[in-house]
């Protein structure tokens, strides 16, 4: 072996392990972020269900940092939250103190929702400047980054459909806002799992990943479908499982008219879509076990498939449990979690399909 070659063996491997605690690094930011996203959506479903999300009602996405530190302040805090139908029709008469327990949660949520820019931002423009971000995926995370300022705009747009006929946000926003934080949520587990080692085992059938990428987006689309019973109260009513009104398919799914509009405003109809999705991701997570374990048992990709159905099985009891209890916070935040969490696998198990991303490794030889 020559001086020459041994030098490049040296190169190559220490630029190998540069690369790797680079990667490493880039996980674990990535690891917080996942983190302060699932915070921050368990906080936002928890000003949902507390009523809280329209106690802000004004956009100040710097001054709105600091709270009301004066009994002035909250005077004039509580006086904004007066003039809005939710007070007017439902909560006329609250005093300071209970209007300071729905606000502190939405100032939470919104303080969280700054420090998810921070915590992203920051780290992406050091490991930049220090060349610790390769190439590829420089650019999708300014793109990530640019959407989560968007989500920002998203969540005000949302905020102001209640403040002037509305005593609730509009469904329709509120799903806006939700699926967009589950889009940034899903790429950032993507980008991690790109960047984490794999086995290098073959997809079990050659079908197995479409049906990963089904399992994903159906895990969205019933979020989706979630949000939609959120803004909705759905959960309220029809709280029997597994007949809903006494019915297999009750009566009165399409009494508004035109007939499409009771896919989005009718309690009825929007709450047996959302079971009926929640059926379909069970049955494809376990097709696709059963297919996986059939051709390839010892494989990760059959290993994965079998965590996601058991994730999906647990997020229909606790789905079916909220719903008989009539959706108590700590039930309906469970569920609202465990969406996230079968959403979070089920992108990682379909990521798991294309292997690893291909180090970006050069080594400049100088005679």
């Amino acid at each position: 072996m020559t001086d020459a070659t041994s030098t490049t063996e040296i190169q190559i491997r220490e630029a190998m392990e540069r690369g790797g605690r680079n990667r490493r690094a880039i996980r674990i930011w990535f690891g917080v972020v996942l983190v302060t996203l699932f915070c921050l959506v368990l906080v936002g479903g928890a000003t949902r269900l507390t009523g809280s999300g329209l106690s802000i009602t004004e956009w100040k996405p710097i001054h709105g940092v600091i709270p009301p530190l004066s009994a002035e302040e909250w005077q004039e805090e509580f006086a904004l939250y007066q003039r809005i139908p939710q007070y007017q029709q439902i909560n006329k008469g609250m005093t300071v103190d209970e209007f300071k327990s729905i606000f502190w949660w939405e100032w939470a949520h919104r303080l969280l929702a700054r420090s998810i820019g921070v915590i992203f931002a920051l780290p992406l423009f050091y490991f930049w400047l220090t060349g610790r971000i390769e190439r590829r995926l420089r650019w999708p995370l300014v793109g990530l980054l640019a959407l989560g300022g968007f989500q920002g705009f998203i969540g005000w747009w949302m905020v102001s459909s209640g403040l002037t006929k509305l005593t609730s946000v509009s469904q329709y926003r509120l799903a806006t806002h939700l699926v967009i934080a589950c889009l940034i949520f899903s790429a950032c587990m993507w980008i991690m799992r790109g960047l984490s080692p794999h086995s290098g085992d073959a997809p079990p059938t050659p079908t197995s990943r479409r049906w990963a990428a089904g399992l994903a987006f159906l895990a969205l689309f019933q979020i989706y479908l979630g949000a939609l019973v959120a803004g909705l109260d759905a959960g309220l009513a029809y709280n029997t499982w597994p007949l809903m009104d006494g019915a297999v398919v009750p009566s009165d799914l399409f009494i508004q008219q035109p007939w499409w509009i009771n896919l989005f405003e009718n309690p009825k109809t929007v709450q047996y879509i959302h079971r009926l999705g929640a059926y379909a991701l069970l049955a494809v997570a376990l097709w696709h076990m059963i297919q996986s374990l059939q051709a390839a048992p010892q494989s990760t990709h059959a290993r994965r498939s079998v965590v996601l159905f058991a994730l999906i099985v647990i997020q229909a009891a606790i789905g079916i449990t909220t719903l008989l209890l009539q959706v108590p916070l700590d039930a309906a935040l469970a569920h609202q979690g465990g969406a996230l969490v079968v959403l979070g696998f089920a992108i990682a198990h379909w990521r798991g399909f294309y292997g690893e991303y291909a180090p970006e490794t050069a080594v400049v030889l100088r005679n």
